[in-house]
């Protein structure tokens, strides 16, 4: 097999890193890459990356983005670049807010509001701890559960189950998504990126918007025994938003605790929490989505 399959770590994260990456394309006007070999739909969270990068090219080096609130209008096809334009709507003495359309081909797409604030000292508390569960080392890689599932499920799921990720990700209570197991609907999971990132904050910022997409949605469907590789079940994200509370870096680990309190009408709720490997609360989540069960015609 040829060597160039098997990229090796750091190639992975050079990719994602040159994916969340943005060309300018005139005042307030971006231009998002192509995911290197992608079929099929784009991955909400490279769209919530990339125009979060967007917005944070349109203000003062001095104004971190401390919020997000996005909605999903349409999927995305990998087979085209994602054009961002983004409008100034507020700068004050202490905030700024920009709003980014993400288009493909003249349709919109994604829909972005982003809050940004000059650094000040403030109140400051969190919950007393973060939760108590096993740390990474002691669980197995999605990459691992997922090699140990592929001559199960259908031939045309594959590919994708077992192309190498940047990131390493590894759940606490890891989904057998070959039965139809019912659990509650509450998830942990570690994740990383597998090499080393840049130290821009920005980078950082945009590798957790990615990955922030990964498991929230699915903590909603956890109760109902339902299974993407079974066929059984149809869902898209419908909005999604972020808190960045304080510094972290998403080349160390980080723990997202996800849970869904409501689902109900073909949409699921979820929110989660982002914690550093030494408890700080470092991010907020949440997001509803479409959940519905799959025809069997």
């Amino acid at each position: 097999m040829p060597a160039e399959t098997h990229p090796t770590p750091e190639q992975l994260v050079a990719d994602l890193v040159l994916l969340l990456d943005l060309d300018p394309r005139g005042t307030d006007q971006f231009l998002g890459r192509r995911k290197q070999g992608g079929i099929g739909r784009v991955f909400g969270g490279q769209v919530i990356a990339q125009a979060l990068g967007a917005a944070e090219r349109t203000v003062d080096e001095d104004r971190d983005a401390h919020s997000l609130h996005a909605y999903f209008l349409r999927g995305g096809s990998e087979d085209h670049e994602i054009d961002f334009r983004v409008s100034r709507d507020f700068d004050g003495g202490s905030f700024s807010n920009r709003r980014v359309v993400a288009s493909q081909q003249g349709q919109p797409i994604l829909e972005l509001a982003a809050s940004f604030q000059k650094p000040e000292e403030g109140l400051d508390h969190q919950f007393p701890e973060m939760p108590k569960v096993p740390g990474p080392d002691e669980l197995k890689s999605d990459m691992e559960l997922r090699r140990e599932i592929a001559g199960l499920v259908p031939s045309k799921f594959r590919e994708r189950l077992l192309a190498p990720w940047p990131l390493d990700t590894r759940q606490v209570e890891p989904r057998d998504w070959l039965t139809s197991t019912r659990t509650d609907p509450l998830a942990h999971c570690w994740f990383r990126t597998v090499a080393p990132l840049p130290d821009d904050p920005k980078v950082h910022r945009a590798v957790l918007a990615y990955a922030s997409d990964m498991h929230l949605l699915s903590t909603s469907t956890r109760p109902h025994g339902l299974s993407w590789y079974r066929d059984e079940i149809k869902a898209a994200s419908l909005d999604h938003a972020i808190w960045f509370h304080q510094e972290f870096r998403a080349d160390e680990w980080l723990l997202h605790v996800t849970d869904s309190p409501w689902a109900g009408g073909a949409r699921g709720f979820t929110r989660g929490q982002v914690f550093s490997a030494d408890g700080r609360l470092v991010a907020s989540t949440s997001q509803e989505g479409m959940i519905r069960r799959a025809r069997k015609d």
